[in-house]
């Protein structure tokens, strides 16, 4: 059974398609690479399936329909997402925007929770994503590139079966990158965490993503392996443009 299905999903705000007519499954544990050009609706996706758009279509959580789901519900049933902007809240600490990620899972004592405990650490995966000595830093005083580890730490906290990443890698320098790439294949083989990956960085598709779907102008345009999905035609003519392709040095 799949971790998560996508069917027929299309989303229309009024005369705009946004979507149409998209499906893909995502099987339990696998990266899940959702690919495109600006404006392709990679994000829609992603906000249908936390809840934050409305489409039209079935969202299935393992046997649970959640197209219809308020944001908060699917959260609770494990669906955590990062957005393209940070969206911290910049005057807390690193520790209490990742406490404010495990809201939804928090099964300690309320006192342990504050004294950050043991049991809560492990619970809490702060190590596992090396903020150990930023836990008690404002967040707005962190490097940018910092600022979206946290990000990507505080979906991690609510302990998901499913994370949403929406361009986590936006922004970052090499060293970032690399850094990012890291902590993304640690949860994956260390937890068999489940991602649906939104990026632009072609390389880091190539190296880390398990399958890729290609949108474009919101409809399915390719899916399948990393080399052969990036080494198609459409999806060169998507990035390139047909003009661009047909003058390249591989189409002669």
């Amino acid at each position: 059974m799949a971790e998560l299905a996508v069917e027929h999903l299309s989303l229309r705000f009024g005369g705009l398609v946004v979507l149409e007519d998209v499906s893909f499954l995502v099987e339990r544990g696998e990266l899940f690479a959702l690919i495109g050009p600006n404006g392709s609706g990679k994000t829609s996706v992603l906000n249908c399936i936390s809840g934050i758009y409305r489409g039209s279509g079935v969202v299935r959580f393992r046997n649970t329909d959640i197209a219809r789901r308020a944001p908060h519900e699917i959260a609770r049933l494990g669906i955590a997402r990062t957005f393209q902007h940070i969206e911290l809240f910049p005057q807390m600490s690193v520790l209490d925007n990742l406490l404010a990620g495990r809201h939804a899972r928090i099964r300690t004592n309320p006192v342990a929770e504050m004294l950050f405990l043991r049991s809560v650490r492990r619970a809490e995966i702060i190590d596992m994503v090396e903020l150990d000595r930023h836990r008690h830093v404002a967040v707005g005083s962190l490097p940018f590139g910092l600022q979206k580890i946290v990000g990507f730490a505080r979906a991690l906290a609510l302990e998901p079966s499913i994370m949403l990443l929406d361009e986590p890698s936006a922004g970052l320098n090499r060293e970032e990158r690399e850094d990012l790439a890291r902590f993304v294949l640690r949860i994956k083989h260390e937890l068999s965490m489940t991602m649906i990956w939104i990026e632009h960085d072609m390389q880091m598709i190539a190296d880390l993503a398990d399958r890729v779907h290609v949108l474009d102008y919101g409809r399915t345009i390719a899916q399948g392996a990393p080399d052969a999905v990036l080494a198609d035609r459409n999806v060169m003519a998507a990035y390139l443009g047909s003009e661009a392709l047909a003058n390249s040095p591989a189409s002669r």
